[in-house]
């Protein structure tokens, strides 16, 4: 993983280079979102499930405590930093032309990644720097074309936020254009819940 680390660590110091005059610029107030309703356990994705199996270091199969990150405009900066470093140090390919089948979730080692690559580093990068896995929820949505795609849910005491490699801003989860199908559960990570209104689960995330 030592081409990735150096990639995202320079994409990352550049994310963190202040521009001209930031230390002058008031900072602006600290967002605001709404809270998503859960609903029941659902299905697991498989993508999930394969990358706990290669990965088993990285998954814990204890139940958790749910907990609310206190977001801070050094939070806020901490998650804007890793969302548009990881956006600039990884190139987007999908899993067909890049690992020769359909949907495979694992961290983009070659620099190269799908959505939920994206996903699972943003939130390894977080949990590094303090972030609490269980409020860090991979996320299935369904994009404006109707296709599968991942996203990292980030739960905060000013409400849930995403982390998406489709844009560098951070956005609320309910003013994203997309359809919120399932994440992990707070309390285990090896549960997912469906989100709001059941939507019927894409078979595969491609984006």
């Amino acid at each position: 993983m030592s081409k990735l680390i150096r990639s995202v660590a320079v994409a990352l110091a550049l994310c963190a280079t202040p521009s001209a005059g930031w230390s002058q610029t008031r900072e602006p107030p600290l967002p605001h979102a709404s809270f998503a309703t859960l609903g029941p356990a659902t299905s697991v994705p498989y993508g999930w499930i394969d990358f706990c199996r290669r990965y088993a270091g990285e998954c814990i199969e204890n139940s958790l405590s749910p907990v609310t990150i206190t977001l801070t405009q050094a939070s806020l900066k901490q998650m804007l930093r890793i969302n548009a470093g990881v956006n600039k140090a990884v190139t987007p390919v999908s899993d067909s032309d890049h690992w020769g089948v359909l949907d495979r979730w694992d961290y983009p080692t070659d620099g190269k990644g799908d959505c939920e690559d994206f996903a699972l580093l943003k939130r390894k990068l977080l949990m590094e720097e303090g972030f609490p896995r269980q409020a860090l929820l991979m996320t299935v949505v369904k994009d404006q074309q109707n296709e599968g795609h991942a996203i990292l849910t980030v739960k905060t005491d000013h409400g849930e936020f995403i982390l998406d490699n489709l844009q560098d801003e951070i956005k609320p989860w309910d003013k994203t254009p997309y359809r919120f199908v399932k994440r992990q559960s707070e309390e285990d990570e090896n549960v997912w819940v469906q989100i709001g209104e059941p939507t019927p689960a894409p078979a595969y995330v491609s984006r």
